[in-house]
Parts: structure tokens; sequence; C-alpha cells
């Protein structure tokens, strides 16, 4: 059922859009947008809203699960789809300007990125800024996964990549599922590990980043490197 055609034309989402702006949309209206039609059976608005009313907020619907999205009527594979795509295009959009200038000049740049690749991951996942000698991104490598609480990390694996990639320079990277980023006990000897390892063949470990839910935490701040 089409719902939309019995609200007034300066109502519907895709039509106030154009004639106020995206940012006028309420977060429903935004994916009834994106859908652009809704099945036989449900509208695109009541397809919208009815995702809203399961994830609470617009980002999490975006990075939901493909098996709780799908729960509700009216998402298929291709309303999935269109979700998973608009993640991946904010992630590489931010990782591409992440390779214009040195990273720590744009260090809320490098933490939106980070917030966008695994502030919802429901497991903990490791990985690697590498980095030029002019501190410019090379490529976001992700290592390892794991369980909810911890990632089996090897050392040698990392000092491989970084070879491959011929870095100057790396930012050790992991998130918290809990989504607390204060550190572990683990955490902090993990990076003096790996700083010892990439030592061994003049390479810096320049941070390690915490990704929580909210906020991404910096080793080196504290003080902890």
């Amino acid at each position: 059922m089409n719902e939309l055609k019995y609200w007034p034309v300066s109502e519907r989402p895709r039509e106030k859009l154009l004639k106020r702006g995206a940012g006028s949309l309420s977060d429903a209206e935004i994916l009834a947008v994106l859908f652009g039609s809704g099945t036989g059976k449900q509208g695109a608005m009541v397809i919208a809203n009815e995702l809203i009313d399961k994830f609470g907020q617009l980002r999490h619907v975006i990075h939901g699960k493909r098996e709780q999205l799908c729960e509700v009527c009216g998402v298929g594979e291709t309303k999935y789809a269109q979700l998973a795509v608009i993640s991946e295009i904010s992630k590489r959009i931010l990782e591409t300007s992440l390779q214009a200038q040195p990273v720590f000049h744009q260090v809320s740049e490098v933490k939106n990125f980070l917030l966008a690749t695994l502030r919802h991951e429901h497991k903990e996942h490791f990985g690697l800024l590498c980095l030029n000698s002019q501190h410019h991104l090379i490529a976001f490598r992700l290592l390892f996964s794991g369980t909810i609480n911890a990632a089996a990390v090897y050392p040698r694996e990392i000092v491989r990549q970084v070879i491959e990639d011929n870095a100057a320079a790396v930012i050790l990277v992991h998130n918290h599922p809990s989504g607390v980023s204060e550190p572990s006990e683990a955490d902090i000897r993990l990076t003096k590990d790996i700083r010892s390892a990439l030592g061994l063949i003049d390479v810096s470990v320049l941070d390690h980043f915490i990704v929580g839910d909210g906020d991404v935490l910096s080793l080196a701040q504290r003080g902890l490197m």
C-alpha cells in the first residue's frame, strides 16, 4: 500500500527534501527516501517507522545486523543492501580524507573514521592505520577478530603487514564491544610488545586508539605508551 499518496504533496519525504533540503527530514523520512518504495503490504514510511521503533536511532538502523533488519516486515535483501552500502560509503569518504594530509593534523577525522568503522561491532577487532613517512594514511588494515571481549593478536602478523605496506609508522586500533573505551592492563602490555617488535624494523608506533560506543581513547594522550 502506498500511504504517501494520501499525504499533502509538500509533506511527502522526497518532495519535502527537494523543497527544504535533507536536513528538514526526520530519521524515518530519510529512510523512506532511501527505500523509494515499499512492498505490496507495507509502504516505505511504515517500514521506515518500524525500523526506527525497533532500533531506536538512525545510526543503529544503518549498522544493523542483516538478520535483525530482515525481521522487520518489508525489509528484504534489497533494502538491507541499500542500508549496508550507506555505511560503506561513509567509511570510504572518511578514509579518503585521511590520505590527503598527516593524520595528526586531523585527529577528529581519524576518530570519526574509527567510530564509523568499529563502534557498532559486536566482536572485538584489532587493526592498524599504516602511515607513510609524512604520516599520511596508506591503508587501514583490520587484522584480527575475536569474541565479544577479546581478539588474539600476533605481533609477527603485524610486522608482516607493515613490511608489505612499506609503512614508516602505525597507529594501533581496537574496539571494546562493551562500549567502554578504558584500556585494560592487557591492552597496555600488548602495545608495548608490538612497539618492541616493530622497533626491530625501525617502524614507530605513534598511538593506540581504543574505540568505544561514543568516543575514541588515545593511549598516547593518557601517557600509557
